[in-house]
């Protein structure tokens, strides 16, 4: 039994096999996973119902277990207030820069080769679309 708080088979074993500088992708539920995703990338689906599991839990939970050097995330039309959940994503990534970018480039950034793992999400926050860029580990204690 692992004393982590995330225990998702499929996402534990994709995060152990990145290394600093790979990708993660989190979705809300409106992304279109079956063409936007990088092809060597593993996908899991969280996305039992609409609204059950947003992308804001599934961040808390990662950034718990994995080290963040920088995120990306989708902006909304020019003009238009910032979305709801780019506010929490700056909260709880408080140091950690945080970039945003237009919808066809973040499609862009998540096809590309060193994006690992993708979690399809059931948010129905509109632009609620991640892209976290792993850092590296810290030293243990001891060493």
């Amino acid at each position: 039994m692992l004393l982590t708080e995330l225990l998702h088979p499929g996402i534990l074993e994709s995060l152990a096999g990145s290394g600093h500088g790979a990708r993660v992708l989190l979705t809300d539920g409106h992304y279109p996973a079956s063409t936007a995703i990088g092809e060597r990338a593993r996908t899991v689906h969280l996305n039992l119902a609409p609204g059950l599991l947003d992308v804001t839990t599934v961040l808390d939970v990662l950034l718990r277990v994995l080290p963040v050097e920088s995120a990306q995330a989708m902006a909304g039309p020019s003009g238009e207030p910032e979305p709801p959940a780019l506010t929490a994503y700056r909260s709880l990534l408080a140091t950690v820069p945080l970039t945003t970018l237009g919808r066809f480039e973040f499609y862009d950034a998540a096809r590309s080769p060193d994006l690992a793992l993708a979690i399809v999400t059931a948010d129905i926050r509109t632009y609620a679309n991640l892209l976290l860029t792993i850092g590296v580990r810290g030293r243990v204690e001891g060493t």
